[in-house]
């Protein structure tokens, strides 16, 4: 007897993020699987941003990182820096304590799998503590990253799958790039935080469902307002019949590369940027 279950459909905060920014690139991008290629500069700083999300994981696992930090320099300043501006992350006396790299976790809401994976989790009696690399160089201003899905899922997941109040769950931002040093940013959650994040995240799945209704019966997910800056820096511009773009995005918008039909692979989320 076949199942009368729905499809879930697979969800990161890096495609909640484009929803709610653009529905209608976020269905170019993930239903109809158009994509440019990355520049040559952008993968170089995904490689090495990739490499170093390896190297904070394998440290983590008690596994020699010597061969890393040899073969590449810029992992080594990186390294010894996050060291000397963190080191109780790195050694944590507290042997108690649950501690996890690449911590997976999904969660159930409408017919949406969530999906989230803390770069490391420390977690023990009395609260957990979300923290996450990023390896660009200038952190964003602290309101608008606190908007951010990412802030927002993560926090939201950890304390819906747990038995950890709000109030005893935080976020941490390690800029590990940034000038001078390495800098933090933390959030801390709360009750109130969790509320308005469950009423913000079935207000735009509730509009996904029903975009997504409409775009099977041929009509297209919405377009941002005319004007928008962001469709100045889109590779979908032309096909919008937006803003105009440079004939070198236009020809890289037009070279469509396959992405897995689940909207992500999971295995390619190392970091996206703010």
């Amino acid at each position: 007897m076949l199942s009368t279950q729905p499809q879930l459909l697979r969800l990161s905060q890096g495609q909640l993020n484009l929803l709610e920014r653009c529905p209608r690139q976020f269905q170019h991008t993930y239903l109809q699987q158009l994509n440019s290629p990355l520049d040559p500069e952008h993968q170089e700083r995904q490689t090495l941003g990739s490499r170093f999300h390896r190297l904070m994981q394998q440290q983590e696992m008690g596994l020699p990182i010597d061969s890393f930090l040899q073969e590449d320099a810029q992992l080594q300043s990186w390294m010894s820096a996050f060291a000397n501006a963190a080191p109780e992350i790195l050694t944590s006396a507290d042997s108690d304590a649950f501690r996890e790299s690449e911590h997976y976790r999904t969660l159930q809401v409408q017919n949406y799998l969530l999906t989230v994976i803390y770069d490391l989790l420390i977690a023990d009696n009395l609260q957990a503590q979300i923290l996450d690399w990023k390896t660009y160089p200038k952190p964003p201003n602290k309101r608008k990253l606190e908007k951010n899905w990412q802030t927002r899922l993560y926090m939201y997941v950890l304390a819906q799958t747990s038995e950890y109040p709000p109030e005893n769950i935080s976020m941490t931002y390690w800029f590990v790039q940034s000038e001078g040093k390495p800098q933090s940013i933390k959030f801390s959650y709360n009750t109130a935080a969790h509320e308005q994040t469950a009423k913000k995240l079935n207000q735009l799945l509730n509009k996904l469902t029903n975009w997504l209704e409409r775009y099977q019966h041929g009509e297209q997910f919405p377009q941002v307002a005319e004007g928008n800056k962001a469709c100045e820096y889109c590779q979908f511009a032309t096909r919008c019949d937006r803003t105009q773009i440079s004939t070198d995005v236009i020809s890289a918008a037009n070279s469509a590369s396959s992405i897995d039909k689940t909207l992500l692979n999971l295995a390619t989320i190392q970091e996206v940027t703010l």
